[in-house]
């Protein structure tokens, strides 16, 4: 038994955000199917529509594929019939687009009531920013995050597409859709989930508005104590080039810290700013004195926030990641073994698995169609008309 195996989701979602959602749920044992669109379309050149990266594609994985012509009403009767075994549907489009297509939220509640239908888009189905196209770059800017990372007098920071992509959007739509379907249980039908990446981006930052409101004050580049402010939460350079990280901010971590720096005399001094630049210029100098690995070795024996700044090829090599098994190895038919990052929800009595590789699209076009009643000849039939692929 997984946690998921009793749900059927219907993914029509391309870029990150969405397959990101679909796959952390597919891990959990969802049942996901991925409508994919015919290669000559401009949608599936957005996906990068047979790459042939699918051992590799982690986004991919746990899921069926198949590939049907939406803007064909032979296509649009194959989803409706697959939509009546299914719980979700997870779309992220721009708004208006699947009312184009005929499988917006209305059309589909009228077929099935107790669908959970989730639009996954950059600025949400509401609001003046709603027709906008954007990236992560732009729903981080709009939602607040990207004005507060860097150092002062120099331009934002620009961080991988993990904010709004990844948690304000694919995660953040993954725990609405559980939500959603936990209500459902209870009110007897489904529900309509508007996931905007610029407001999942927002409430990561409840913390930082809270303080905003209380204070008046909000957080600049560099400027805060967690983001740059304080020598203790901070990185430094060491004499390899590699970097180490600080996070000491409690008292009794900042006093072992100052020991282990050789400087006790800085330990009246944690949140005086009077010192802020001696206690900078002595700890950038003291990491200068050996390499990362070495002050990593030193420091994590005592009761220190300490961690090494990795790449990402030594965090998938770090012994507790490892241990952790956030890398997995996986059998592919084609490619042999191949790697994936691991399953990060840890449940008991439910664990989540990697149980195939992303399919190449349409892999299951026949499969799927067989289950719900379609003969060989009549997928034939569809196949030569471009219905299905």
């Amino acid at each position: 038994m997984m946690a998921l195996d009793d749900v059927r989701i219907l993914d029509l979602s391309r870029l990150a955000p969405g397959p990101f959602c679909s796959m952390l749920l597919a891990d959990l044992g969802a049942d996901v199917l991925l409508i994919e669109p015919p290669s000559d379309s401009k949608a599936a050149q957005g996906a990068g529509f047979g790459t042939g990266t699918e051992p590799y594609n982690a986004l991919g994985r746990n899921k069926k594929s198949i590939v049907l012509n939406l803007r064909e009403q032979d296509a649009r009767d194959v989803f409706y019939k697959l939509l009546e075994s299914a719980d979700v549907v997870l779309e992220g489009f721009r708004p208006g687009v699947v009312k184009r297509l005929g499988v917006d939220y209305e059309t589909l509640k009228a077929k099935n009531p107790r669908i959970v239908y989730c639009s996954l888009s950059g600025y949400g189905q509401t609001g003046p920013y709603a027709e906008m196209v954007g990236h992560d770059i732009n729903y981080i800017s709009v939602g607040g995050a990207l004005g507060m990372i860097g150092w002062p007098g120099q331009p934002p920071a620009i961080p991988m597409n993990i904010i709004a992509d990844f948690a304000g959007g694919g995660l953040h739509a993954a725990y609405a859709i559980l939500a959603a379907l936990h209500a459902r249980d209870r009110l007897g039908e489904g529900q309509y989930v508007d996931i905007a990446m610029s407001d999942g981006v927002l409430y990561l930052l409840a913390s930082s508005v809270s303080t905003y409101m209380m204070t008046g004050r909000a957080p600049g580049r560099g400027d805060f104590a967690l983001n740059g402010a304080l020598p203790q939460y901070n990185v430094y350079e060491c004499s390899d080039g590699g970097w180490i990280s600080l996070g000491s901010l409690e008292g009794h971590f900042w006093v072992n810290l100052c020991k282990a720096l050789d400087r006790e005399d800085f330990i009246p001094y944690q949140m005086d700013g009077s010192k802020r630049d001696e206690v900078f210029a002595h700890f950038r100098g003291k990491f200068k004195t050996k390499t990362r690995d070495e002050w990593f070795e030193i420091l994590k024996q005592t009761d220190i926030c300490v961690a090494p700044v990795y790449s990402l090829e030594e965090a998938l090599e770090d012994p507790h990641n490892v241990a952790r098994d956030m890398v997995v190895e996986i059998d592919h038919p084609e490619a042999g073994k191949v790697k994936q990052v691991g399953i990060g929800t840890k449940l008991s009595a439910t664990p989540g698995s990697v149980r195939f590789t992303a399919p190449t699209p349409g892999q299951n076009t026949d499969e799927v169609l067989s289950s719900i009643g379609y003969d060989a000849d009549r997928i034939a039939s569809l196949r030569e008309k471009g219905i299905v692929g």
